[in-house]
């Protein structure tokens, strides 16, 4: 492909209408056709770390990954100049996509030969765009000049991409796009997910942040509802002001209300002074609930008083004290059920669901788990020290068919020990430490069973006998479910048909994860 074939093919896209990420990925692909090399990446600089925002060529975990320009000689050569910059083949520096290059399964070769060139919005640094190829001497002199003559055309694209994201958040909020002026809606560079589930949420959260409204986040354990709490705290009016956080689960019953609402000096044995609470600290702010249905029925009554009239009273005194708070609670309990067993006040649920929130668990997120995964390889490989952290094709594969019941915080400690278990087995740190699915360490049982790779030859291998644990478990799930579905759902009928104290089947129920 001649450079101005690839002009023009960039040029065309500038006046199609085409989604944002349609757009940059269909640059990456016309950059890697005319240059024929293994790989291109286009990379967003945000702080001190480089974001990929499209990639072509590369493991599919690449988009998640967030390489820290510290850590990265090459990508910060690249930065600091203007114009193509060329590596030779036999450069010392380590590239930060080496056994990442797709078209080689089971070899994870370094790359070669790599060229990259900084890209400027605005008379700001934007990013850079960078191509690897596996193949020496790719990259001559003469591409050299072809990637600066293009420079004008991919920081065009750039730039209306940046656009269109800015007049879509103008929009979004509720504002006409002003004519020449500039927006600047915050990134969401610490959620990593391209899935439909995903992005309906930040939709949803672009929706309700502007209101003042409570939100109430409701997700399985380690669904990442703190991250999502910020960033409807960051989208909000509030955005400049503090964003408190109170875990209710560590709260204990006896100092929940002063920890809450603040304590006068002398208002309990130890109160030796004057003590505002966390409300107050989060006055003109957000204040997050993590773990709401945790909370006391005694201090539920008090919160419900303060979401009603905005007003605290700190414990030991008789002022009241006015307070400007955004509420958002979060939660991974059945609250509707908490309310019909006496547990939560219903008028306080009430009041804090006006926008309930689900967050997606990891496994109705589709390929999110590689982007995610890719993300802790990233922090992985720089907190050991190592060259390049990747996974097989095999481990690819056996992320993708877990359903993941500890969602995405199961996903960070799996890549996690399997990176020291592979140091530990002697892996080179200089060299390129590939991930097996041993190292994982996965419960295949918890995969579909259409997903399970059959072990043996071409006749059905007679299947080994579950644990014994595993079988009474499996039992008293089916019983349990039975009990309800025969009882509308209804907690207390089902504890009769089972001859059961209704305490014990709560917690029988979520010990079998029946309930969060």
């Amino acid at each position: 492909m001649t450079i101005d074939t690839t002009q023009l093919l960039l040029l065309t896209d500038l006046v199609a209408e085409l989604p944002a990420a349609v757009r940059l990925q269909r640059l990456v692909g016309s950059l890697r056709a005319h240059f024929a090399c293994g790989a291109v990446a286009l990379l967003r600089l945000e702080q001190e770390h480089l974001r990929p925002l499209a990639v072509d060529g590369l493991a599919s975990d690449a988009l998640g990954r967030r390489f820290a320009v510290k850590d990265h000689p090459r990508l910060a050569a690249i930065l600091a100049r203007r114009g193509a910059t060329r590596f030779p083949h036999d450069s010392a520096l380590p590239d930060p996509y080496d056994g990442l290059v797709d078209g080689h399964p089971g070899q994870p070769l370094p790359v070669h030969d790599c060229m990259g060139m900084a890209l400027d919005v605005e008379g700001e640094r934007w990013g850079v765009v960078t191509l690897d190829a596996l193949d020496i001497g790719r990259f001559d002199a003469q591409a050299q000049r072809d990637l600066e003559q293009l420079a004008s055309a991919i920081e065009a694209a750039v730039r209306l991409t940046r656009l269109e994201v800015e007049v879509r958040a103008l929009r979004t909020a509720g504002w006409p796009a002003p004519s020449g002026a500039r927006a600047h809606p915050r990134e969401d560079s610490d959620i990593v997910g391209q899935s439909e589930a995903i992005v309906h949420l930040l939709h949803e959260l672009q929706v309700v942040a502007d209101s003042e409204l409570p939100a109430l986040l409701l997700g399985e354990t380690g669904v990442g509802k703190e991250l999502f709490a910020h960033r409807l705290h960051q989208l909000s009016r509030r955005a400049g002001k503090p964003l408190v956080h109170v875990n209710c689960a560590a709260l204990p019953e006896s100092l929940a209300e002063s920890e809450l609402f603040g304590h006068a000096k002398g208002a309990f044995s130890g109160a030796m002074s004057e003590r505002p609470g966390r409300f107050e600290a989060a006055d003109g702010g957000t204040l997050f609930l993590d773990e709401v249905g945790e909370l006391p029925l005694a201090i539920q009554a008090k919160l419900l008083r303060t979401l009603q009239n905005g007003e605290i009273q700190r414990l030991g005194t008789d002022r009241p004290r006015r307070v400007n708070v955004r509420v958002i609670a979060a939660t991974n309990r059945q609250l509707r059920e908490l309310v019909r067993e006496g547990a939560f006040r219903a008028d306080l649920y009430h009041r804090l669901s006006v926008y309930p929130i689900p967050i997606p668990p990891l496994r109705e997120r589709g390929n999110d788990v590689l982007l995610l995964a890719g993300r802790f390889l990233e922090l992985n490989r720089a907190r050991l020290g190592l060259r390049s952290l990747r996974l097989s094709a095999e481990a690819d594969a056996a992320l993708r068919r877990y359903r993941w019941p500890g969602n995405v915080r199961e996903l960070e400690h799996v890549i996690s020990r399997a990176a020291l278990k592979a140091v530990s087995r002697g892996a080179d740190r200089r060299g390129i430490v590939t991930l097996e699915p041993d190292m994982l360490d996965l419960d295949e049982g918890d995969a579909p069973a259409q997903d399970r790779a059959v072990p043996g030859a071409s006749a059905a291998p007679v299947p080994a006998p579950a644990p014994l644990h595993e079988t009474v478990a499996a039992t008293q799930r089916q019983a349990i479910q039975q009990a309800l579905a025969l009882h509308g759902g209804n907690w207390a009928a089902a504890a009769r048909a089972l001859d059961l104290d209704a305490s014990n089947l709560h917690k029988l129920a979520r010990r079998l994860g029946l309930k969060a």
